[in-house]
């Protein structure tokens, strides 16, 4: 369904007046009119109008026991995109493409076809019925809060949330859906661990960070018993210079170019950060929400890396044979993979759920959907690389809420764990790279 400024709900048949008192008819034509105003003015109030989306037919994943939902291909959708920059105020500035110039529409106009099944398009009256009394926490890198922000824009056509942040602190936002008592929350975590700057210039002038791989960040690890849904992710900040502790005491770094400091794999500490971070949420005795890792979702550089001219300008995805998952983007996948699968049979043992948001294969064919150099003014005097790490809002990333969604309806249908497995986690653990 195209975004659209006003939509109308049909009334239903019209009737035949028969013998009517001239009264009724006055009525009836007043009640007419101010049926029509209302919606007129509906938007001036600051929401927007929404026609039911729930009449898309069920998914057939619920009949399927072999679909992969995050195995597939991007198809042309011209019905999007369902939100535009006008239309919802939480795009951030840099993923906000079509304010600053993208000269291209059509990477927005993509929906994702599993292989063997159909994905639904995102329903945002579902979604928040589904999640109506509970909260969803954020926790991650500003990969993650471009996902958030995604969300409330898709939700926007059916409300728009309330700011209850407890800070002012941009980092960590609250926000509220009155009408649904639906909270979402983000929590500034870019490596998931207790981490510090120790040099703000660093080797590569991004900042040198002490990494204490083996301690809670407790800026998220001591707020997130209250929530429902957990969704964790980091990646791309690993690729900075990094010194690596555990026991208080430095083991190695990623390039920090120390002498007497071991160089080890960017892996090293992505494995262990990951670990801590599931032992964090296993080991809080209060919560009792689902876990969901996003995975990894790949950069794509061509021509140069990001700080040496390298950029994003394909305007098409690419079909599964054109690219594949390799070098250190399957190191880092791969190594998510792994350590998930620890966490989710310890979290077995208190009753918790792990689940898989499997987002890198249908985001390594994406390589149209970054915002390059259209997250600022041509004329502003800035020092910004073109960005081909976040992706443009509306985008690709929205595509992200329809996994969840659907991740979430098999949560609630009834569906043993052995099942939810089967659909979700098949293909021997996704190495089905291809």
């Amino acid at each position: 369904m195209k975004l659209h400024a006003m939509e109308f709900i049909p009334f239903g048949k019209t009737h035949t007046l028969q013998k009517t008192p001239i009264i009724l008819v006055l009525l009836g034509t007043f009640a007419l009119l101010l049926l029509t105003i209302i919606p007129l003015c509906y938007p001036l109030l600051g929401y927007p109008l929404y026609q039911n989306f729930s009449k898309s037919p069920p998914s057939s994943l619920l009949g399927s026991k072999k679909c992969d939902i995050f195995s597939g291909e991007w198809v042309p959708n011209p019905e999007a995109p369902y939100y535009t920059n006008t239309t919802c105020w939480a795009i951030h500035e840099h993923q906000n493409c079509m304010k600053y110039g993208r000269p291209d529409t059509e990477f927005m106009k993509w929906r994702w076809k599993p292989d063997e099944c159909e994905l639904p398009v995102f329903d945002p009256a579902e979604f928040l019925e589904i999640v109506r009394g509970k909260s969803m926490a954020f926790v991650g890198d500003s990969v993650g809060r471009n996902q958030m922000q995604s969300l409330i824009c898709l939700l926007s056509r059916v409300e728009y949330p309330i700011d209850v942040s407890y800070t002012p602190d941009e980092q960590f936002k609250r926000w509220r859906y009155p009408s649904y008592n639906f909270t979402m929350a983000t929590f500034w975590s870019p490596y998931l661990v207790k981490e510090e700057e120790a040099d703000a210039n660093g080797p590569t002038h991004t900042g040198l960070f002490n990494l204490y791989l083996d301690q809670f960040n407790e800026e998220w690890t001591t707020q997130i018993e209250e929530f429902n849904y957990l969704i964790i992710n980091t990646g791309h900040w690993f690729f900075r210079p990094c010194i690596y502790y555990e026991n208080h005491q430095i083991v190695g770094c990623r390039y920090c170019l120390r002498d007497n400091v071991t160089d080890l794999p960017m892996s090293y500490g992505y494995r262990k950060a990951f670990r801590t971070a599931f032992r964090a949420i296993n080991s809080l005795e209060n919560f009792k929400g689902i876990t969901f890792l996003r995975t990894f979702a790949p950069s794509h550089y061509e021509n140069g890396e990001w700080d040496q001219g390298g950029d994003c300008l394909r305007t098409r995805p690419f079909r599964t044979n054109e690219t594949k998952l390799e070098g250190i983007n399957l190191e880092l996948y791969v190594t998510q993979l792994e350590e998930f699968k620890i966490a989710e049979m310890e979290g077995k043992k208190r009753g918790l759920k792990f689940r898989l948001l499997d987002t890198t294969q249908a985001m390594l064919l994406r390589p149209d959907g970054h915002p390059s150099r259209y997250g600022h003014w041509p004329h502003e005097n800035v020092t910004l690389h073109n960005d081909c790490v976040h992706w443009c809002l509306p985008g690709p990333i929205d595509t992200w809420s329809d996994f969840l969604l659907e991740m979430l309806k098999m949560e609630g249908g009834g569906h043993d764990e052995s099942s939810y497995q089967e659909k979700l986690h098949s293909s021997d653990w996704k190495m089905k790279l291809r």
